[in-house]
């Protein structure tokens, strides 16, 4: 874990960034850096009441910070405070809030998959081949301790880490959602 990933310790922090608006909104300050809530209501289509509390709700539980600025009170920006969100899966599992906010965080990640999927399909034909040709989804069933579990994680992070710094400043590089899964198979443990 880097000092850019927040670590979830506690199932009701976790379940401060359980709202679909707050999720999409972490999101858009991490990709695209600091914005007022205006612009964030006017992004997601929304009101700024809906998006100044969600953005406050978010500060309450550490995932954003107001930056500073000399403007209007009105035009206060926010940002990210880490480029990415964990949790340890046994200490969210120790509590009801917990497994209900980590099992919510993990179908928003199935239907981010889902998403990029259905938005690869519809633009593919548009992509240059290379990009086309490179694109996909891969999966294995192998059996694994979860001690090599954990260093498949440390290595892929590591790996993307290097890949993402050689390819800086790269025309040719553009962003790639990258959705990762490791849960072990109900009954197939032996």
């Amino acid at each position: 874990m880097s000092q850019d990933d927040k670590l979830v310790r506690q199932g009701e922090e976790l379940k401060g960034l359980t709202h679909p608006l707050r999720v999409r909104m972490l999101g858009a300050l991490r990709e695209h850096g600091p914005a007022t809530a205006t612009e964030l209501a006017r992004r997601f289509e929304t009101d700024t009441g809906a998006t100044s509390y969600h953005l406050r709700k978010l500060a309450q539980y550490g995932f954003v910070e107001e930056v500073a600025s000399g403007g209007h009170p009105r035009s206060r920006r926010w940002r990210a405070m880490h480029k990415t969100t964990s949790w340890n899966n046994s200490e969210m599992a120790a509590s009801s809030a917990g497994r209900s906010a980590a099992g919510w965080m993990r179908r928003q990640q199935a239907e981010i998959l889902v998403s990029n999927v259905e938005s690869f399909e519809q633009d593919q034909t548009t992509l240059p081949a290379d990009w086309v040709d490179a694109s996909g989804i891969g999966d294995l069933l192998v059996k694994l301790t979860p001690a090599s579990v954990d260093e498949l994680w440390e290595r892929f992070y590591a790996h993307v880490d290097e890949l993402k710094a050689r390819d800086a400043g790269n025309p040719d590089a553009s962003k790639v959602s990258i959705v990762v899964s490791a849960f072990p198979r109900s009954g197939e443990r032996s």
